[in-house]
């Protein structure tokens, strides 16, 4: 079972929801470029130092209204399916319905401000490195892996494939070849199907969670 956070944990969650909201509603009323952090935190009701203690940037707070807890929503995701699902398709399950799950109207919002500023497509890729430490947990348990890096190894790619299905997603129209190669403005339209891009740069990891799986058999 799992417990239920303690008051000092329920307040820290409170506190960075409140900046996460404040952050995409000021960003929405005037534009990212034209809100700064000591708005943000005035605006939640801290101080900037606070502010601080929960996001490194201004960008990094308006995406996370997107991003928020979803590497642990991913985690719980693998942990739930049944033991004699096969590994990598419950990570790869896992990671495209969080990351297709934006229908709500914040998401919505923080998606088109992604789609129209640099800075927070860097941010909103950034963010990927995230999926890296729970999910290496719960691979860890699934494995019996506690000892070895197998664990780690197989999360840091999973977040290294999200990463590339992302900026390959997000590139700007008429843009090719290296990664990372965007514009330095203007609207970009995700192209393609962003399930059918997660899936494709999460394929090759399967012969290595096949393997993993193996070895932790009897």
């Amino acid at each position: 079972m799992t417990t239920p956070p303690g008051l000092r944990e329920r307040k820290k969650q409170a506190t960075r929801e409140a900046l996460r909201e404040a952050a995409l509603r000021l960003a929405v009323e005037r534009g990212p470029d034209q809100v700064r952090v000591e708005d943000i935190a005035e605006a939640a009701g801290v101080s900037p130092r606070t502010y601080n203690n929960y996001f490194a940037s201004r960008e990094q707070a308006i995406v996370s209204a997107v991003t928020a807890d979803r590497e642990a929503r991913i985690a719980a995701a693998v942990a739930a399916r049944p033991a004699g699902v096969r590994l990598a398709d419950a990570v790869t399950e896992a990671v495209v319905e969080q990351y297709t799950n934006t229908s709500g109207e914040r998401e919505q919002q923080a998606l088109l401000l992604i789609t129209t500023h640099t800075a927070l497509r860097d941010a909103f890729l950034d963010a990927t490195a995230g999926i890296e430490p729970s999910l290496t947990a719960v691979l860890a348990e699934r494995l019996g892996d506690a000892g070895t890096h197998t664990a780690r190894v197989l999360a840091a790619s999973v977040a290294a494939a999200v990463r590339i299905a992302l900026e390959s997603w997000l590139r700007p129209a008429g843009t090719a070849g290296a990664a990372g190669s965007f514009g330095a403005g203007g609207l970009v339209v995700p192209s393609g199907s962003l399930p059918d891009q997660l899936r494709a740069t999460l394929a090759p990891l399967a012969p290595a969670f096949d393997a993993a799986e193996r070895h932790t058999r009897p």
